[in-house]
Order: C-alpha cells, then structure tokens, then sequence
C-alpha cells in the first residue's frame, strides 16, 4: 500500500538527518577549536557549557526533532493504515513538516525563542488536528 502521507513522514527523517548532520559539522570543530576534553566522567551540562551557543543550538534542535515528531509519526502511519493519508490529512502533514524545517532554521540560526515558540505552537496546533481526524477514524 502506497499512502500519500507517507512522503511526509520520509522528508521529516530525512531533515532531522540534515540537523544531525550540521550539528556534528559545526560541534566537531567547536571541540577542536576550544580544546574541549571529552570526559566520559563529565556530566553533560559541563560539556555543554564549554560549547559556544550557536553550535548548542544545532544540537538541541536535533533533539527537539525526536521529541514531539514521533507523535507525528505516530499519527502519520495511522492515517496511511487506515487509507486516510491523502487529502486534508496529507496537507497537514506536510504543513506540520514544514513548520518543524522553519523551528529548525529559526533555532540553529537565530534562536529568536518567541519566534520559535510561535512556531512550535502553530506546528502543534496542527499535529492535534491530524491526531484528532485519526482519533475520529479510530473511535
């Protein structure tokens, strides 16, 4: 089965290994540049704080990204389960994808934290309705 939803759901993976990617691109040097130990027996905080805030960024937004996307993707395989992936659900989805593409540029550029907020709001306004048109299908 081929589910229209399902490119969504690919091209939110496919960009948090975009951010995966900048992180280790932008903190490898970081490490190297301020001569940063790597001890095992440090805890994560001394680590971060030694680690200028722009390279951090990167960091927290990968990790953002596999926090509340896996309810979307969660919702998104649902939908193409129950042969619901195209349509509306498919256009929330990929809006929902391209809020999350825009948090992440906003955070590993600027991190205006209300922009991001406003963002991360509006993607979360959306992930509840498609949650709410499978919960409709399900119940």
């Amino acid at each position: 089965m081929r589910s229209p939803i399902l490119a969504p759901v690919i091209a939110l993976v496919l960009w948090t290994f975009v951010m995966w990617a900048w992180l280790y691109a932008t903190r490898i040097p970081a490490i190297r540049k301020n001569k940063i130990a790597l001890d095992p027996q440090a805890m994560k905080e001394a680590f971060s704080a030694q680690i200028p805030p722009n390279v951090r960024w990167k960091a927290d937004n990968y990790n953002h990204l596999l926090e509340q996307p896996t309810l979307f993707y969660a919702v998104a395989l649902t939908l193409a389960l129950l042969d619901a992936g195209a349509g509306a659900n498919c256009a929330l989805a990929w809006m929902y994808v391209g809020l999350r593409v825009i948090h992440s540029l906003i955070q590993a550029l600027v991190n205006i934290i209300i922009i991001r907020f406003a963002v991360f709001m509006v993607a979360s306004v959306v992930l509840l309705i498609m949650a709410l048109r499978a919960a409709i299908l399900v119940f």
